[in-house]
């Protein structure tokens, strides 16, 4: 992981309030003009001054500490704007907005659990954020929190392998399946569960949901289509293969013969990535997951 996702933000808080420590949340309420982060966008600070998570790209995170500690030796949460029209006229964002930030002290243990469990079983949460508490229910400030990216990579080869290296290193949850068992060795040596394919006709237990990208990293195509079929019948964030266009416009023409409906083959992207005409491994890997990224963000 290069950087701190909202799971790991709400993990966090839970593991420090399970070892004793007066923990705040921070949370993104209000943008006016331009900001760095979204909406929504957290922090977890203890009151000796540990922190996990960002709001800008370091010039206002240690006045933002500072509020939070003094939050939790009042024991009483607040909302203050940083940035255009703050009262701290020595605080400012580059950018030049303004941002309103909802400082939570001790929130509830029982609540950030659930939210944590909700998200790691794949459901969406919603959380409603004051700086009185965080509740499943209520008035305050919607925190809309989606399952953490997770991709299923088929393929074989250095394409295959460079990809799945990378979306591990960009933190999403990655499965991989490829017919060499070799690179299945290499890949649970990196912490990365994988499953050999056996057969071209035969597809592995694997559900996919619509935080999930789908990707195919086949040259040799006899191992596409039954999988391809398989999983363009699942809803999925994102499903792809590489090849050229005219590779994409047989392969739909096989998914059609197989039975694939308009709907599924829409769905499928061909000549996949946001840099055209990669071609070494690591250039396609990044435009791939660009693309990928770019898709989970919206």
């Amino acid at each position: 992981m290069i950087a701190a996702t909202p799971l790991a933000i709400l993990r966090q808080a839970l593991a420090w309030l399970d070892q004793g420590e007066d923990v705040a949340l921070v949370t993104l309420v209000g943008i006016q003009g331009a900001s760095s982060r979204s909406l929504g966008a957290q922090m977890a600070i203890t009151a000796a001054g540990a922190a996990i998570g960002s709001f800008s790209g370091g010039c206002i995170e240690g006045a933002i500490i500072a509020e939070a500690q003094a939050a939790l030796a009042m024991g009483k949460g607040r909302q203050v704007r940083f940035g255009a029209g703050s009262p701290y006229i020595d605080v400012r964002l580059p950018c030049g907005g303004g941002i309103d930030l909802a400082f939570t002290p001790h929130p509830s243990a029982a609540v950030l659990a659930q939210a944590v469990e909700r998200l790691q079983a794949r459901q969406p949460v919603c959380l409603y954020v004051t700086p009185a508490g965080i509740a499943h229910d209520g008035d305050g400030f919607p925190l809309q929190l989606a399952p953490p990216l997770r991709v299923l990579a088929f393929g074989q080869g250095e394409d295959f392998l460079a990809f799945v290296r990378l979306a591990q290193a960009y933190g999403a949850i990655v499965e991989g399946f490829t017919p060499s068992a070799m690179q299945v060795e290499m890949l649970a040596d990196q912490g990365v569960p994988a499953q050999v394919l056996t057969h071209a006709g035969r597809t592995p237990q694997v559900t996919s949901d619509p935080w999930t990208a789908v990707v195919f990293l086949f040259h040799d195509r006899d191992w596409e289509d039954a999988l391809l079929a398989e999983m363009l019948s699942q809803p999925a964030l994102f499903c792809g293969a590489i090849g050229s266009r005219k590779t994409h416009a047989d392969r739909l023409a096989r998914l059609r013969a197989r039975g694939c409906d308009d709907a599924q083959l829409a769905a499928l992207k061909g000549h996949i990535g946001l840099i055209p005409a990669t071609r070494d491994p690591s250039t396609l890997a990044v435009s791939i997951l660009a693309q990928i990224a770019q898709e989970y963000a919206r």
